[in-house]
């Protein structure tokens, strides 16, 4: 991988932190706990309630991402950066593009 490809990816993970640090702040906001209400309005607060736990189990996949990128962001500093931890190799430009977190090469990550 080239600097100037490198510096590339780097751009882009720096937008995608920005972008999901934006996304967390977001879904932390819709995290907060649900009022308790009356019983007519049980429906409603169970279906809140749904709607919570699934944004609640998005917000943790998104803070792992977050942390994935950020060590990305590390990693594309270092000579190591784009080569597979499993097989030493270098993982496809194309991948690294489009998942620049990636520490594997999709046939180790098989």
């Amino acid at each position: 991988m080239t600097n100037d490809e490198k510096k590339k990816i780097k751009l882009k993970i720096e937008e995608d932190i920005d972008i999901l640090q934006k996304q967390i702040a977001i879904l932390e906001e819709n995290s907060r706990p649900i009022p308790s209400c009356c019983p007519s309005e049980q429906l409603t607060r169970t279906e809140e309630m749904g709607d919570q736990e699934i944004n609640n189990k998005i917000l943790q996949t998104s803070r792992l991402h977050l942390i994935q990128l950020q060590n990305a962001l590390l990693r594309v500093k270092t000579p190591l950066f784009g080569i597979c931890v499993e097989c030493e190799e270098e993982i496809a430009l194309e991948r690294m593009r489009i998942r620049p977190e990636s520490t594997r090469c999709v046939a180790c990550k098989i």
